[in-house]
């Protein structure tokens, strides 16, 4: 049986809660012909980041070895980062990227502020290529569907006042009037490096806020948004107060993001508020919410504390992860009991089990990841699962009972007599979330006994140990060694550059939980 996670974990074949097979790389899919590349040049590569891609890349490698942010618990949706040169906001905006690292995403939308453009409408970029001295990343097609959604718009007519550095820009300036909403804009352009930095083979989709309704601009973006998408709001906070009185109006600011209360937010309070707004209303929208990961000022990052100052924070969202508990003991005994009518159908040659979806509450047709497990007097009969949801979980239930009873390639195929001596257990799992870790010894902080199930990743070979297997293996370092051997590498292998982990939530239940078999 197949079992994908993203692109991160292209194929799992037969993983089990006490063995896995290895990860088989799908085919790359065939080449196809591209029109020629409309580019967004940088504008302010050797003003506000360097120019040289050597000098660059270690740049924002230093500030992301030195941002110490933990994680939200969940999975993580959107970023507010600073824009201002990285000599002020790197530091900063480095604490909001670092969570990036091991996590893939297929789209960035980039919300901007307009610093140059006066333009009633969200300027969707026409390009088909976004440059900076990194490389190129491709513009996302979403960006035509976005474009044509009130109050976006591509590439919309604008006043461009130029800014007063603009013959100094890295690009050629346009004929007189050619100049777009983003022809010089720098608070999209300075997030880009520190993308390409941190994430691999993503699209970007950057628009530039004009005069909208931040609620009427999320309303529209809410309609292509997707699971793997990151939405990154770029935000400066307060212009040149004192440092005591920037701090107090940061911090006021601050908390009404963090209550995702986009009312409470000045247009003076933050040179992004309408990007910032808009993300809110979709925060609030989809129930994500809200963690402050780093606020400090020009003044903290310049240590000139004596002139006006400009606030920047970095602040995550994130969708809480799933209640460990969504079933009750009646639902239980529902799915269990689907689970053995499933045993006797295939072992008897008689047709599947179908349940009346019509009847079904949502968690019973939601896709959801889930293993059934089979043990005969207390040792292992047959194990199978999806380790992310391919399918309603009560046809996952059916799928992986027929492959746990008659597919497991380490045991031959269940029989009829068998099936009153096994008892059926069911495990239904959270949604995998990469685990950032900095080192073998941070890896193994972060592991929670007897909660995490883990997939691990080291080159192109990995497994997966379900929670339970905690109890027989309660010692991290041997949790590790284990499955590192499982997924045929040796034991120490866990402790190379490279691998990768992720963690996953089991609600379990077996039939010897209640009073009698179903």
């Amino acid at each position: 049986m197949n079992l994908s996670y993203r692109n991160f974990l292209p194929t799992i074949l037969g993983v089990t809660a006490f063995a896995c097979a290895h990860f088989v790389h799908a085919a790359a899919p065939a080449e196809t012909s591209t029109p020629p590349a409309k580019v967004r040049a940088p504008a302010v590569a050797g003003l506000f980041y360097p120019k040289d891609a050597g000098e660059l890349s270690r740049a924002i490698d230093g500030y992301l070895a030195a941002a110490t942010a933990t994680a939200p618990t969940g999975e993580l949706k959107a970023l507010i980062c600073p824009h201002a040169g990285y000599a002020y906001s790197g530091p900063v905006a480095a604490n909001a990227y670092r969570l990036l690292a091991g996590r893939e995403f297929a789209t960035v939308v980039l919300l901007a502020p307009s610093h140059y453009a006066t333009v009633r409408a969200a300027a969707v970029s026409g390009a088909t290529v976004y440059r900076t001295p990194l490389g190129d990343v491709p513009i996302s097609a979403q960006s035509r569907a976005l474009a044509q959604l009130s109050p976006f718009a591509l590439e919309p007519r604008a006043f461009v006042h130029r800014p007063d550095w603009w013959r100094q820009a890295s690009h050629p300036a346009p004929e007189p009037g050619d100049d777009t909403a983003d022809t010089w804009e720098h608070s999209d352009e300075v997030q880009v490096p520190f993308l390409q930095k941190t994430l691999k083979n993503f699209q970007l989709l950057p628009v530039i806020f004009g005069q909208v309704d931040p609620a009427a601009a999320a309303r529209a973006l809410n309609q292509i948004l997707e699971d793997r998408t990151l939405i990154v709001a770029s935000s400066d906070l307060s212009h040149y107060d004192s440092y005591a009185r920037a701090q107090q109006r940061d911090r006021r600011c601050l908390d009404a993001i963090c209550a995702l209360d986009a009312g409470r937010i000045d247009p003076d309070d933050a040179c992004g508020a309408l990007p910032v707004q808009t993300l809110l209303h979709v925060a609030k929208h989809r129930g994500w919410r809200a963690q402050l990961l780093d606020y400090r000022n020009s003044g903290d990052t310049s240590g000139d504390k004596t002139r006006g100052v400009v606030g920047y924070a970095a602040v995550a969202f994130y969708a809480p992860p799933a209640e460990a508990s969504a079933f009750n003991a009646t639902e239980r005994q529902l799915l269990l009991a689907l689970a053995r009518r499933t045993l006797r159908a295939v072992t008897a040659g008689g047709e599947l089990p179908v349940l009346p979806v019509d009847q079904l509450a949502a968690k019973f047709t939601k896709p959801r990841g889930c293993f059934v497990t089979l043990t005969q007097r207390g040792a292992l009969r047959g194990c199978i699962g999806h380790i992310v949801a391919q399918e309603p979980l009560h046809r996952a239930i059916v799928d992986n009972a027929r492959s746990a009873a008659t597919r497991d390639p380490r045991f031959r195929p269940v029989t009829a007599a068998e099936v009153d001596q096994l008892e059926i257990e069911i495990s239904v799992l959270t949604a995998p979330e990469p685990l950032a870790f900095a080192s073998p010894a941070d890896l193994l902080q972060k592991l929670q006994p007897h909660r995490d199930g883990v997939v691990l990743q080291i080159g192109d070979r990995g497994a997966t140990y379900l929670p339970q297997v905690w109890e027989q293996i309660p010692d991290k370092e041997t949790f590790l060694d284990s499955l590192a051997e499982k997924a045929g590498c040796p034991a120490s292998a866990w402790r190379r550059p490279g691998t990768k982990a992720l963690i996953y939530r089991v609600e379990s239940f077996k039939e010897s939980d209640a009073p009698t078999k179903p």
